[in-house]
């Protein structure tokens, strides 16, 4: 029986193995678990409901990299959906165009089952909190207002488009305006262990976000060899 609160997942891969391997460990671990094996089949669905989370391999049936197309499809959906790329395609190149796309995080189809959950479970925690009705607690910094309980962000007057991970690095940084952020402190702010070049990604991104509302946005220094700084006279 389906539990009112159980988190929806689905799954797009398009090896049916591997497909089902997974729909039974999400299954075990409490989860309500669609699979799909190629893009349009998960579109179809995803135009009338969204999951609460959506799992994407990249190479789908004929489609080199009809996961790409998917996870911008859905971005451009819903800025706040969880979404991970689990796939064997572990290259810099294929990481860094998945968190470009607006992906929250990446892993390699060789990660353990405990590892993959733990994600899951970080992600739907941050996604939880825009859900919770708590009177707004706003940061503002500068031209900078953030509002923590609805995960919204807004740079002078203009909201942004943030994925969850992007919300609370920018959130990690702003705290603490002119003290330098280690990219392993940044790491434990938005619940996700990746290396430094992935880190690297999620700030360009960032930047370019702003950027796009404001073309003399300069908030985020880079200090070289120690992290990232929020720019106080921002």
């Amino acid at each position: 029986m389906l539990r009112l609160n159980m988190k929806r997942i689905a799954i797009v891969e398009d090896e049916r193995a591997i497909r089902e391997n997974y729909i039974d460990l999400l299954t075990h671990h409490g989860y309500s678990v669609q699979g799909f094996p190629n893009r349009l089949e998960a579109q179809q669905s995803f135009a009338s409901q969204l999951p609460d989370l959506v799992i994407i391999d990249i190479g789908l049936q004929d489609e080199m990299d009809g996961g790409f197309s998917l996870c911008q499809w859905l971005r451009a959906k819903s800025s706040s959906l969880p979404i991970i790329f689990l796939t064997a395609r572990d290259n810099d190149i294929d990481m860094v165009s998945g968190f470009r796309l607006g992906a929250d995080d990446y892993l390699s189809k060789d990660v353990s089952v405990h590892q993959l959950v733990a994600r899951l479970s970080a992600l739907f925690r941050r996604a939880d909190l825009a859900q919770t009705p708590q009177a707004p607690k706003l940061i503002e910094v500068g031209h900078l207002s953030i509002d923590p309980e609805r995960l919204r962000l807004s740079w002078k007057g203009c909201a942004l488009d943030l994925t969850v991970t992007e919300f609370w690095l920018i959130h990690a940084l702003a705290q603490h305006p002119g003290h330098v952020r280690a990219r392993s402190h940044l790491m434990q702010a938005a619940q996700m262990v990746v290396d430094d070049a992935t880190i690297t990604s999620h700030v360009k991104r960032i930047r370019k976000k702003f950027q796009a509302i404001d073309k003399e946005f300069d908030a985020i220094d880079t200090v070289y060899g120690a992290g990232y700084r929020w720019n106080e006279a921002n």
